[in-house]
C-alpha cells in the first residue's frame, strides 16, 4: 500500500487525518480572521473627535509645581505629537482655531526607584499629574466653548533607567524629564482621539 493511501485511509464512518488536518487548518484560518477583525488594528486610528475640528491652538502650559521649565519641555512635546499625528494642523493664533487645548501641570515628580553600588541613582520614576481641557472657542456671545474632551488629574507614570556615568542628579532630572515628554505627549494625543 502507497503511503498516500496510508495517510487518507481510516476506519469506516471515521474521518481521515487529512481531512482532519484540512478540518483543523480551516478552523485556525477562520478563527484569526475573526481575532483580526476585532478592532485591535484601529487603535490610535478611530478618533472621537467632530470632523469639524483640524486647526488647534495648543495654548502654553501653566505650571502650578516648583519644578521650572516642565510645562514648556511638555507643551512642545505635545504640539509635535500633534504634527507627527497629521490629524490636526497646529495653528499659533487661537483666534483661527477649531479647538483649544490648555493644560496646568498640578503635580511632578522624580523618584529614584534602582540605585547602583555606590548609592547613585539608577532608574527613576516619574509622575505628572495634568489638568487637561480640549474645548472649542467661544462664539456669539459665548462665555465658555464647548467641552470636547477634559481630564481634571490625567496622571502619566513612568520609569526611566539612567546611562551609566551620567553626573548630578539635577542633571539626570532633566534628561529624564525631556526623555519622558514625549511619552506623555504621545500617550495624552491617543487619549484626547479615542476620548478616555
Amino acid at each position: 500500500m502507497s503511503q498516500s493511501s496510508l495517510f487518507l485511509s481510516s476506519p469506516q464512518g471515521a474521518p481521515s487525518r487529512g481531512v482532519r488536518c484540512l478540518s483543523q487548518l480551516v478552523l485556525l484560518v477562520a478563527v484569526a480572521m475573526v481575532l483580526s477583525g476585532c478592532g485591535y488594528a484601529l487603535v490610535g486610528k478611530a478618533s472621537n473627535i467632530p470632523e469639524d475640528i483640524r486647526k488647534v491652538y495648543v495654548e502654553p502650559m501653566e505650571n502650578r509645581t516648583s519644578r521650572s521649565q516642565v510645562e514648556q519641555i511638555l507643551t512642545q512635546s505635545i504640539v509635535d505629537e500633534m504634527v507627527t499625528r497629521r490629524r490636526f494642523e497646529v495653528i499659533n493664533e487661537e483666534g483661527d482655531a477649531d479647538a483649544v487645548l490648555k493644560g496646568t501641570v498640578v503635580d511632578f515628580q522624580v523618584r529614584p526607584v534602582a540605585f547602583d553600588s555606590g548609592g547613585l541613582a539608577t532608574d527613576y520614576e516619574i509622575q505628572i499629574t495634568t489638568d487637561m481641557l480640549f474645548q472649542r472657542p467661544p462664539r456669539d456671545g459665548e462665555v465658555e466653548g464647548e467641552v470636547i474632551w477634559k481630564n481634571a488629574r490625567y496622571l502619566f507614570r513612568e520609569d526611566y533607567p539612567l546611562e551609566e556615568g551620567d553626573a548630578g542628579y539635577f542633571d539626570r532630572e532633566n534628561l529624564a524629564i525631556e526623555e519622558t515628554a514625549s511619552g506623555f505627549a504621545e500617550t495624552l494625543v491617543t487619549d484626547l482621539l479615542e476620548g478616555f
